[in-house]
């Protein structure tokens, strides 16, 4: 369908929701896999309060967002079990620690000491993904170092790492996703028999995530695929950082 104009409709909110969910539950079905055992995380950068509402009407029970200040700011009018995607910073990391249920960005850095640290003295433990970077330019731990950082975060008493999280440098189709989804996953199994609490993994964002599905993806992470194109703009003072590249879309 399009407009008068020949620009395609947007679905409505709803109606995303259910198409995301039929696809996911197309490519369990392509791996032989339960849909239950898949999260749709819908995320919320650069979205609209009365949105995400319209989203968690839906049955969207899972939302993150990128930046720390949107996310204190979201989660405080709109409940939901919040995670946060983006990169931590030092400066931000006590609003991240006080609001997320699963940070999916973990790497070594001043800003996960932070929040390792606020969750600790509040008596929380946030469960928490290895960001793994296999371009050795972007956001997250290159897998060579990833048993070291593991060693390293299970001495922090606030957090505890549960799986990886992983982002691939753009391809030209869906498909070309699928060998670092499947690198992921053979990561996490060969390090299962030591850290078995690694049991999730992120991967697939709105132009992917039937590939990340059918690789094992737990969480995926899809926002213009329910929420539609969003403008671009400047990350909150505090919030910005290194380029990490694209954690969600």
């Amino acid at each position: 369908m399009a407009t008068a104009d020949g620009s395609p409709v947007r679905p409505s909110i709803p109606d995303a929701v259910a198409s995301v969910r039929e696809r996911i539950t197309k490519a369990c079905a392509r791996a032989g896999r339960d849909p239950g055992e898949v999260t749709l995380v819908a995320v919320t950068k650069g979205v609209g309060v009365e949105a995400i509402r319209i989203a968690r009407d839906a049955g969207i029970e899972d939302l993150g967002e990128n930046y720390a200040r949107d996310l204190a700011l979201k989660a405080e009018v709109v409940p939901g079990r919040w995670h946060f995607i983006g990169k931590l910073q030092a400066s931000t990391a006590a609003k991240v620690a006080d609001v997320a249920a699963v940070i999916h960005s973990a790497e070594p850095s001043r800003g996960l000491e932070r929040v390792a640290g606020r969750a600790a003295r509040a008596g929380r433990v946030i469960p928490c993904l290895a960001q793994v970077d296999y371009t050795g330019r972007r956001q997250g731990v290159e897998p060579v170092d990833l048993e070291a950082f593991l060693e390293g975060a299970g001495r922090m008493a606030g957090i505890r790492i549960i799986g990886l999280m992983t982002v691939p440098p753009p391809t030209p189709s869906q498909e070309g996703a699928r060998r670092y989804f499947a690198a992921l996953r053979e990561l996490r199994d060969g390090l299962f028999p030591r850290w078995p609490d690694l049991l999730e993994l992120s991967m697939g964002m709105s132009g992917d995530y039937s590939v990340g599905v059918e690789e094992g993806a737990t969480m995926v992470r899809v926002g213009t695929a329910l929420f539609g194109d969003r403008p671009v703009r400047r990350a909150p003072a505090g919030d910005r950082g290194p380029s990490p590249g694209p954690s969600a879309t």
